[in-house]
Protein backbone atom coordinates (compact mmCIF):
# COMPACT_ATOMS: atom_id res chain seq x y z
CA UNK A 1 0.00 0.00 0.00
CA UNK A 2 1.61 3.47 -1.00
CA UNK A 3 2.46 5.63 1.84
CA UNK A 4 -0.06 8.91 2.22
CA UNK A 5 1.48 12.24 1.18
CA UNK A 6 2.98 14.08 3.55
CA UNK A 7 0.91 17.40 1.85
CA UNK A 8 -2.05 17.48 -0.38
CA UNK A 9 -0.68 17.44 -4.05
CA UNK A 10 -0.92 21.06 -4.92
CA UNK A 11 -2.52 19.87 -8.27
CA UNK A 12 -5.39 18.21 -6.47
CA UNK A 13 -6.44 21.23 -4.39
CA UNK A 14 -3.93 24.13 -3.81
CA UNK A 15 -5.73 25.89 -1.16
CA UNK A 16 -5.64 22.44 1.07
CA UNK A 17 -1.98 22.11 0.00
CA UNK A 18 -1.54 26.11 1.31
CA UNK A 19 -2.81 25.04 4.85
CA UNK A 20 -1.50 22.15 5.16
CA UNK A 21 2.17 23.06 4.62
CA UNK A 22 1.14 26.08 6.93
CA UNK A 23 0.28 23.33 9.56
CA UNK A 24 2.95 20.89 8.82
CA UNK A 25 5.85 23.36 8.38
CA UNK A 26 4.71 25.08 11.95
CA UNK A 27 4.39 28.38 10.83
CA UNK A 28 1.10 29.89 12.23
CA UNK A 29 -2.03 28.45 13.80
CA UNK A 30 -5.53 30.22 13.60
CA UNK A 31 -6.28 32.81 16.52
CA UNK A 32 -9.48 32.29 18.96
CA UNK A 33 -11.19 34.79 17.49
CA UNK A 34 -12.37 34.23 13.99
CA UNK A 35 -9.81 36.06 11.64
CA UNK A 36 -6.97 36.17 13.96
CA UNK A 37 -3.66 34.53 13.70
CA UNK A 38 -1.12 32.72 15.94
CA UNK A 39 2.64 32.99 14.03
CA UNK A 40 4.59 30.63 15.33
CA UNK A 41 8.45 30.64 15.89
CA UNK A 42 9.82 29.67 12.38
CA UNK A 43 6.87 31.73 10.70
CA UNK A 44 7.83 34.56 12.92
CA UNK A 45 11.64 34.19 12.06
CA UNK A 46 10.49 34.77 8.25
CA UNK A 47 8.71 37.89 9.01
CA UNK A 48 11.51 38.77 11.10
CA UNK A 49 14.05 39.05 8.49
CA UNK A 50 11.36 40.09 6.10
CA UNK A 51 11.33 43.16 8.53
CA UNK A 52 15.43 43.51 8.60
CA UNK A 53 15.63 43.24 4.85
CA UNK A 54 13.05 45.94 4.42
CA UNK A 55 13.75 48.13 7.65
CA UNK A 56 17.36 48.43 6.23
CA UNK A 57 15.88 49.63 2.58
CA UNK A 58 13.85 52.50 3.86
CA UNK A 59 16.12 53.83 6.28
CA UNK A 60 18.01 54.11 3.34
CA UNK A 61 15.12 55.83 1.61
CA UNK A 62 15.63 58.43 4.49
CA UNK A 63 12.72 57.57 6.71
CA UNK A 64 12.78 57.04 10.18
CA UNK A 65 10.71 55.05 12.70
CA UNK A 66 8.00 55.68 14.84
CA UNK A 67 4.96 54.74 16.48
CA UNK A 68 1.26 56.13 16.68
CA UNK A 69 -1.41 55.02 18.67
CA UNK A 70 -3.66 51.98 18.39
CA UNK A 71 -7.23 53.87 18.76
CA UNK A 72 -7.83 56.65 16.64
CA UNK A 73 -10.91 58.68 17.63
CA UNK A 74 -14.07 57.84 14.86
CA UNK A 75 -14.72 61.48 14.29
CA UNK A 76 -10.51 61.45 12.67
CA UNK A 77 -11.90 59.47 10.35
CA UNK A 78 -15.33 61.17 8.96
CA UNK A 79 -12.51 64.10 7.66
CA UNK A 80 -11.74 62.52 5.05
CA UNK A 81 -14.98 61.13 3.34
CA UNK A 82 -13.52 58.96 0.57
CA UNK A 83 -10.96 57.41 3.24
CA UNK A 84 -13.98 56.52 5.63
CA UNK A 85 -16.31 55.17 3.21
CA UNK A 86 -13.31 52.74 1.61
CA UNK A 87 -12.56 51.65 5.12
CA UNK A 88 -16.56 51.19 6.74
CA UNK A 89 -16.84 47.50 6.17
CA UNK A 90 -14.11 46.42 7.62
CA UNK A 91 -13.48 48.58 11.06
CA UNK A 92 -13.53 47.28 14.71
CA UNK A 93 -14.96 49.69 16.92
CA UNK A 94 -14.44 50.50 20.97
CA UNK A 95 -17.55 51.61 22.59
CA UNK A 96 -16.56 50.83 25.78
CA UNK A 97 -13.83 51.44 28.33
CA UNK A 98 -13.37 50.72 32.07
CA UNK A 99 -16.62 49.48 32.49
CA UNK A 100 -17.89 52.89 30.71
CA UNK A 101 -19.53 53.77 27.74
CA UNK A 102 -17.16 56.25 25.93
CA UNK A 103 -17.72 59.76 25.04
CA UNK A 104 -16.52 58.99 21.68
CA UNK A 105 -16.35 55.47 20.06
CA UNK A 106 -12.67 54.72 19.39
CA UNK A 107 -11.73 53.01 15.82
CA UNK A 108 -9.04 50.15 15.86
CA UNK A 109 -6.03 51.10 13.98
CA UNK A 110 -6.79 49.56 10.05
CA UNK A 111 -4.48 52.25 8.40
CA UNK A 112 -2.68 55.44 9.89
CA UNK A 113 -3.11 58.31 7.38
CA UNK A 114 -6.02 60.20 9.83
CA UNK A 115 -3.65 60.00 13.22
CA UNK A 116 -0.40 60.27 11.51
CA UNK A 117 -1.81 63.15 9.60
CA UNK A 118 -3.20 64.72 13.36
CA UNK A 119 0.19 65.11 14.27
CA UNK A 120 2.24 65.97 10.75
CA UNK A 121 -0.17 69.13 10.93
CA UNK A 122 1.09 70.17 14.58
CA UNK A 123 4.56 69.33 13.17
CA UNK A 124 4.91 70.94 9.71
CA UNK A 125 5.48 74.79 9.99
CA UNK A 126 7.77 75.42 7.42
CA UNK A 127 9.24 74.71 4.17
CA UNK A 128 11.97 73.74 6.86
CA UNK A 129 10.54 71.24 8.04
CA UNK A 130 10.00 69.15 4.56
CA UNK A 131 10.11 66.15 3.36
CA UNK A 132 8.58 64.55 6.79
CA UNK A 133 9.62 60.98 6.33
CA UNK A 134 8.47 58.36 8.74
CA UNK A 135 7.64 54.95 9.41
CA UNK A 136 5.93 52.54 11.68
CA UNK A 137 6.08 48.99 12.24
CA UNK A 138 2.65 47.91 13.98
CA UNK A 139 -0.60 45.87 13.80
CA UNK A 140 -3.47 46.52 12.35
CA UNK A 141 -6.99 45.62 12.19
CA UNK A 142 -9.78 45.37 9.25
CA UNK A 143 -12.27 42.97 9.96
CA UNK A 144 -12.31 39.95 7.17
CA UNK A 145 -15.80 38.05 6.27
CA UNK A 146 -13.24 35.93 4.26
CA UNK A 147 -10.08 35.15 6.71
CA UNK A 148 -7.32 32.87 5.48
CA UNK A 149 -3.76 32.80 7.57
CA UNK A 150 -1.17 35.76 5.95
CA UNK A 151 -3.35 36.31 3.12
CA UNK A 152 -6.18 37.64 4.74
CA UNK A 153 -6.60 38.12 8.17
CA UNK A 154 -8.86 40.61 10.44
CA UNK A 155 -5.21 41.39 12.50
CA UNK A 156 -2.00 41.27 10.54
CA UNK A 157 1.57 42.66 11.03
CA UNK A 158 2.87 45.23 8.31
CA UNK A 159 4.87 48.40 8.13
CA UNK A 160 3.55 51.63 7.08
CA UNK A 161 5.09 54.56 5.64
CA UNK A 162 3.61 58.05 5.80
CA UNK A 163 5.19 61.32 4.35
CA UNK A 164 4.51 64.97 3.54
CA UNK A 165 6.53 66.78 0.77
CA UNK A 166 6.35 71.14 -0.58
CA UNK A 167 5.57 70.26 -4.17
CA UNK A 168 3.62 67.50 -5.86
CA UNK A 169 6.49 66.08 -7.60
CA UNK A 170 8.75 65.14 -4.74
CA UNK A 171 5.77 63.24 -3.21
CA UNK A 172 5.34 61.88 -6.53
CA UNK A 173 9.09 60.90 -6.92
CA UNK A 174 8.76 59.45 -3.62
CA UNK A 175 6.60 57.05 -3.82
CA UNK A 176 7.89 56.15 -7.13
CA UNK A 177 11.19 55.48 -5.24
CA UNK A 178 9.74 53.35 -2.14
CA UNK A 179 7.93 51.35 -5.34
CA UNK A 180 11.21 50.56 -6.83
CA UNK A 181 13.82 50.76 -4.44
CA UNK A 182 12.74 49.31 -1.58
CA UNK A 183 9.76 47.00 -2.85
CA UNK A 184 10.67 45.99 -6.12
CA UNK A 185 14.08 45.82 -4.41
CA UNK A 186 13.35 43.49 -1.80
CA UNK A 187 10.58 41.57 -3.68
CA UNK A 188 12.89 40.45 -6.51
CA UNK A 189 16.26 40.47 -5.14
CA UNK A 190 15.33 38.77 -1.39
CA UNK A 191 11.84 36.84 -1.60
CA UNK A 192 12.89 35.61 -4.92
CA UNK A 193 9.48 36.91 -6.92
CA UNK A 194 9.47 38.26 -10.01
CA UNK A 195 6.54 40.62 -9.46
CA UNK A 196 5.28 43.38 -11.85
CA UNK A 197 5.47 46.86 -10.79
CA UNK A 198 2.63 48.58 -12.15
CA UNK A 199 -0.67 51.45 -11.62
CA UNK A 200 -3.68 50.47 -10.06
CA UNK A 201 -7.00 51.61 -12.16
CA UNK A 202 -9.28 54.06 -10.66
CA UNK A 203 -11.38 51.27 -8.96
CA UNK A 204 -8.87 49.49 -7.25
CA UNK A 205 -6.90 52.54 -5.80
CA UNK A 206 -6.30 52.89 -2.38
CA UNK A 207 -9.46 54.89 -0.80
CA UNK A 208 -7.85 58.39 -0.75
CA UNK A 209 -5.14 58.35 -3.27
CA UNK A 210 -4.68 60.05 -6.43
CA UNK A 211 -2.66 57.58 -7.80
CA UNK A 212 -1.75 53.83 -6.24
CA UNK A 213 1.13 51.72 -7.63
CA UNK A 214 1.47 48.24 -6.75
CA UNK A 215 3.40 44.81 -6.66
CA UNK A 216 2.00 42.11 -8.02
CA UNK A 217 3.26 38.18 -8.27
CA UNK A 218 1.69 34.96 -10.27
CA UNK A 219 1.56 32.47 -7.35
CA UNK A 220 2.10 29.01 -8.12
CA UNK A 221 -1.47 27.93 -9.52
CA UNK A 222 -1.74 31.36 -12.16
CA UNK A 223 -3.78 33.62 -9.41
CA UNK A 224 -2.34 37.17 -8.44
CA UNK A 225 -1.21 37.87 -5.12
CA UNK A 226 -0.88 42.18 -4.26
CA UNK A 227 2.25 42.24 -2.27
CA UNK A 228 2.62 45.93 -1.85
CA UNK A 229 1.89 49.69 -2.18
CA UNK A 230 2.94 52.66 -2.72
CA UNK A 231 0.57 55.53 -2.97
CA UNK A 232 0.11 59.51 -3.70
CA UNK A 233 -2.47 60.83 -1.57
CA UNK A 234 -2.31 64.19 -3.32
CA UNK A 235 -3.60 67.16 -1.03
CA UNK A 236 -6.84 65.05 0.26
CA UNK A 237 -5.56 64.38 4.04
CA UNK A 238 -3.66 67.92 3.85
CA UNK A 239 -7.06 69.69 3.36
CA UNK A 240 -8.95 67.40 5.92
CA UNK A 241 -6.11 68.32 8.74
CA UNK A 242 -5.06 71.43 7.34
CA UNK A 243 -1.33 70.15 7.06
CA UNK A 244 0.27 73.32 6.00
CA UNK A 245 3.77 75.29 5.74
CA UNK A 246 5.24 78.27 4.90
CA UNK A 247 6.94 78.11 2.05
CA UNK A 248 10.29 80.06 1.10
CA UNK A 249 7.84 83.04 -0.38
CA UNK A 250 5.92 83.51 2.73
CA UNK A 251 3.02 82.06 1.43
CA UNK A 252 1.24 79.13 3.77
CA UNK A 253 0.70 75.96 0.76
CA UNK A 254 -1.04 72.81 1.66
CA UNK A 255 1.61 69.45 1.75
CA UNK A 256 1.64 66.66 -0.56
CA UNK A 257 1.45 63.17 0.83
CA UNK A 258 2.20 59.59 0.56
CA UNK A 259 1.32 56.38 2.05
CA UNK A 260 2.70 52.84 1.53
CA UNK A 261 3.25 49.67 3.00
CA UNK A 262 3.78 45.89 3.30
CA UNK A 263 2.55 42.99 5.36
CA UNK A 264 2.42 39.51 6.81
CA UNK A 265 1.07 38.88 3.13
CA UNK A 266 4.22 38.46 1.96
CA UNK A 267 4.97 35.56 4.08
CA UNK A 268 1.98 33.99 2.10
CA UNK A 269 3.37 34.93 -1.64
CA UNK A 270 6.47 33.62 -0.18
CA UNK A 271 4.52 30.27 0.66
CA UNK A 272 2.63 29.79 -2.88
CA UNK A 273 5.29 31.48 -4.88
CA UNK A 274 7.92 29.10 -4.11
CA UNK A 275 6.55 26.11 -2.15
CA UNK A 276 6.27 22.23 -3.94
CA UNK A 277 4.91 19.29 -3.12
CA UNK A 278 7.36 18.51 0.05
CA UNK A 279 6.68 22.03 1.20
CA UNK A 280 8.21 25.37 1.51
CA UNK A 281 11.44 26.39 -0.12
CA UNK A 282 12.88 29.48 1.93
CA UNK A 283 14.89 31.83 -0.65
CA UNK A 284 18.50 31.42 1.17
CA UNK A 285 19.00 35.71 1.45
CA UNK A 286 15.56 35.75 3.48
CA UNK A 287 16.19 32.61 5.59
CA UNK A 288 16.70 33.00 9.08
CA UNK A 289 18.41 29.65 8.62
CA UNK A 290 20.03 29.19 5.68
CA UNK A 291 21.65 25.46 6.90
CA UNK A 292 21.09 23.00 9.10
CA UNK A 293 23.76 20.95 10.16
CA UNK A 294 22.93 17.53 11.48
CA UNK A 295 24.39 14.54 13.53
CA UNK A 296 23.05 11.66 11.81
CA UNK A 297 23.45 9.48 15.05
CA UNK A 298 26.67 8.75 17.51
CA UNK A 299 28.72 11.15 20.34
CA UNK A 300 31.31 11.73 17.26
CA UNK A 301 28.61 13.14 14.68
CA UNK A 302 27.28 15.36 17.69
CA UNK A 303 30.81 16.93 18.31
CA UNK A 304 31.51 16.78 14.19
CA UNK A 305 27.96 19.35 13.56
CA UNK A 306 28.65 21.54 16.44
CA UNK A 307 32.38 22.03 15.40
CA UNK A 308 31.26 22.17 11.97
CA UNK A 309 28.08 24.46 12.75
CA UNK A 310 30.38 27.49 14.63
CA UNK A 311 32.84 27.22 11.41
CA UNK A 312 30.52 28.13 9.49
CA UNK A 313 28.48 30.90 11.36
CA UNK A 314 31.96 32.55 11.73
CA UNK A 315 31.85 32.51 8.03
CA UNK A 316 28.87 34.34 7.76
CA UNK A 317 26.26 31.57 7.32
CA UNK A 318 23.05 31.81 9.27
CA UNK A 319 23.00 27.88 10.84
CA UNK A 320 20.60 25.66 13.32
CA UNK A 321 22.66 22.78 14.65
CA UNK A 322 20.27 20.17 15.03
CA UNK A 323 22.46 17.43 17.42
CA UNK A 324 18.61 15.69 18.49
CA UNK A 325 19.62 11.95 17.57
CA UNK A 326 17.19 10.85 20.49
CA UNK A 327 14.65 11.95 17.56
CA UNK A 328 14.99 9.63 14.37
CA UNK A 329 17.01 10.92 11.92
CA UNK A 330 13.72 10.69 8.88
CA UNK A 331 11.92 12.65 10.99
CA UNK A 332 13.65 15.34 11.42
CA UNK A 333 14.83 15.95 7.81
CA UNK A 334 11.40 15.47 6.47
CA UNK A 335 10.16 18.36 8.90
CA UNK A 336 13.15 20.30 7.58
CA UNK A 337 11.99 20.12 3.91
CA UNK A 338 8.79 21.10 5.06
CA UNK A 339 9.94 23.89 6.77
CA UNK A 340 12.16 24.61 3.27
CA UNK A 341 15.91 25.32 4.63
CA UNK A 342 17.87 25.82 1.60
CA UNK A 343 20.44 23.51 2.54
CA UNK A 344 21.02 20.01 4.89
CA UNK A 345 24.44 19.26 5.70
CA UNK A 346 24.18 15.31 7.30
CA UNK A 347 27.06 13.63 9.01
CA UNK A 348 27.20 10.08 10.34
CA UNK A 349 30.03 7.86 11.58
CA UNK A 350 30.20 6.70 7.93
CA UNK A 351 30.61 10.05 7.35
CA UNK A 352 33.07 10.95 9.65
CA UNK A 353 35.34 8.00 8.77
CA UNK A 354 35.35 9.42 5.01
CA UNK A 355 35.85 13.03 5.96
CA UNK A 356 32.73 13.73 4.16
CA UNK A 357 29.18 15.20 4.69
CA UNK A 358 26.27 14.37 2.85
CA UNK A 359 25.23 18.26 1.48
CA UNK A 360 21.06 17.98 0.22
CA UNK A 361 19.66 21.16 -1.35
CA UNK A 362 16.15 22.05 -0.89
CA UNK A 363 15.76 24.21 -3.94
CA UNK A 364 16.97 21.91 -6.80
CA UNK A 365 16.85 18.43 -5.02
CA UNK A 366 19.46 16.38 -4.98
CA UNK A 367 22.29 14.81 -2.20
CA UNK A 368 26.18 14.82 -3.24
CA UNK A 369 28.96 13.87 -0.48
CA UNK A 370 31.40 16.45 -0.39
CA UNK A 371 34.68 17.04 1.95
CA UNK A 372 34.28 18.59 5.26
CA UNK A 373 36.67 20.85 4.73
CA UNK A 374 35.20 22.30 1.88
CA UNK A 375 31.30 23.40 3.20
CA UNK A 376 33.06 27.16 4.62
CA UNK A 377 33.77 27.77 1.28
CA UNK A 378 30.98 25.73 -1.07
CA UNK A 379 28.07 26.55 0.83
CA UNK A 380 28.15 30.68 -0.24
CA UNK A 381 28.50 29.92 -3.81
CA UNK A 382 25.73 26.94 -3.33
CA UNK A 383 23.15 29.52 -1.90
CA UNK A 384 23.35 32.38 -4.23
CA UNK A 385 22.83 29.53 -7.14
CA UNK A 386 19.73 28.14 -5.13
CA UNK A 387 18.52 31.91 -4.52
CA UNK A 388 18.73 32.72 -8.79
CA UNK A 389 16.98 29.45 -9.31
CA UNK A 390 13.96 30.83 -7.50
CA UNK A 391 13.89 33.96 -9.09
CA UNK A 392 14.38 32.35 -12.45
CA UNK A 393 11.28 29.67 -11.72
CA UNK A 394 9.28 33.14 -10.94
CA UNK A 395 9.71 34.65 -13.99
CA UNK A 396 9.42 31.33 -16.27
CA UNK A 397 6.15 31.07 -14.68
CA UNK A 398 5.02 34.38 -15.14
CA UNK A 399 5.88 34.88 -18.44
CA UNK A 400 4.59 30.86 -19.77
CA UNK A 401 1.22 32.00 -18.18
CA UNK A 402 0.91 35.63 -19.52
CA UNK A 403 -0.89 35.51 -22.66
CA UNK A 404 -1.55 38.64 -24.66
CA UNK A 405 -5.16 38.96 -25.82
CA UNK A 406 -7.21 41.52 -27.73
CA UNK A 407 -10.60 41.19 -26.44
CA UNK A 408 -12.65 41.02 -22.82
CA UNK A 409 -13.51 37.53 -23.60
CA UNK A 410 -10.05 36.35 -24.27
CA UNK A 411 -9.17 37.89 -20.93
CA UNK A 412 -11.51 36.22 -19.13
CA UNK A 413 -10.80 32.95 -20.49
CA UNK A 414 -7.17 33.42 -19.99
CA UNK A 415 -7.34 34.55 -15.97
CA UNK A 416 -10.11 31.85 -15.46
CA UNK A 417 -8.16 29.12 -16.94
CA UNK A 418 -5.43 30.07 -14.15
CA UNK A 419 -2.80 32.45 -16.09
CA UNK A 420 -2.40 36.07 -16.70
CA UNK A 421 -3.91 38.00 -19.42
CA UNK A 422 -2.56 41.46 -21.20
CA UNK A 423 -4.62 43.60 -23.04
CA UNK A 424 -4.24 47.31 -24.02
CA UNK A 425 -6.23 49.36 -21.19
CA UNK A 426 -7.78 51.55 -24.33
CA UNK A 427 -9.40 48.48 -25.80
CA UNK A 428 -10.71 47.32 -22.15
CA UNK A 429 -11.53 50.85 -20.03
CA UNK A 430 -13.51 51.00 -16.91
CA UNK A 431 -16.54 48.94 -18.98
CA UNK A 432 -15.01 46.39 -19.59
CA UNK A 433 -12.98 46.34 -15.56
CA UNK A 434 -16.73 45.74 -14.77
CA UNK A 435 -17.35 42.86 -16.67
CA UNK A 436 -14.62 40.98 -15.37
CA UNK A 437 -15.41 41.68 -12.11
CA UNK A 438 -18.90 39.81 -12.90
CA UNK A 439 -16.35 36.76 -13.64
CA UNK A 440 -14.16 37.32 -10.79
CA UNK A 441 -11.46 38.82 -12.51
CA UNK A 442 -10.00 41.65 -11.89
CA UNK A 443 -7.59 44.06 -13.54
CA UNK A 444 -4.39 43.36 -11.25
CA UNK A 445 -2.63 46.61 -12.64
CA UNK A 446 -1.50 48.78 -15.75
CA UNK A 447 1.90 48.79 -17.09
CA UNK A 448 3.35 50.19 -20.36
CA UNK A 449 4.60 48.58 -23.53
CA UNK A 450 7.75 48.24 -22.28
CA UNK A 451 7.26 47.14 -18.93
CA UNK A 452 7.59 50.50 -16.85
CA UNK A 453 4.94 52.19 -14.76
CA UNK A 454 2.87 54.35 -16.72
CA UNK A 455 2.33 57.97 -15.91
CA UNK A 456 -1.20 58.19 -16.08
CA UNK A 457 -4.45 55.65 -16.82
CA UNK A 458 -4.66 56.73 -20.52
CA UNK A 459 -1.42 56.81 -21.13
CA UNK A 460 -0.75 56.01 -24.78
CA UNK A 461 0.18 51.89 -25.25
CA UNK A 462 -0.92 51.21 -21.66
CA UNK A 463 -1.55 47.39 -20.67
CA UNK A 464 -3.89 46.27 -18.11
CA UNK A 465 -2.68 42.56 -16.22
CA UNK A 466 -5.82 40.46 -16.09
CA UNK A 467 -5.59 37.37 -13.47
CA UNK A 468 -7.91 35.96 -10.90
CA UNK A 469 -6.30 37.17 -7.10
CA UNK A 470 -6.03 36.11 -3.62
Amino acid sequence: MAKAPVLTPQAEDFPRWYQDLINKAELADNGPVRGTMVIRPYGYGLWERMQQEMDARIKDAGAQNAYFPLFIPQSYLTKEAEHVEGFAPELAVVTHGGGKELEEPVVVRPTSETIINDYFSKWVQSYRDLPLLINQWANVVRWEMRPRVFLRTSEFLWQEGHTAHATYEDARDYAARIHTDVYGDFMTNVLGIDVVLGRKTAKERFAGAINTLTLEGMMGDGKALQLGTSHELGTNFAKAFNTQYLSKEGKQELVWQTSWGVSTRMVGGLIMSHGDDNGLRVPPRLAHVQVVVMAIKGDEAVAKVRELGAQLKAAGIRVHIDDRVDTPFGRRAVDWELKGVPVRIEIGPRDLEAGTAMLARRIPGGKEPVQISALPDLLPKVLDEDQAQLLRESRERRESRTSDVSTIEEAAEAAVAGGWARIPWADLGPQGEAKLAEQAVSVRCLIAEDGSVPEADDAPGTLAIVARSY
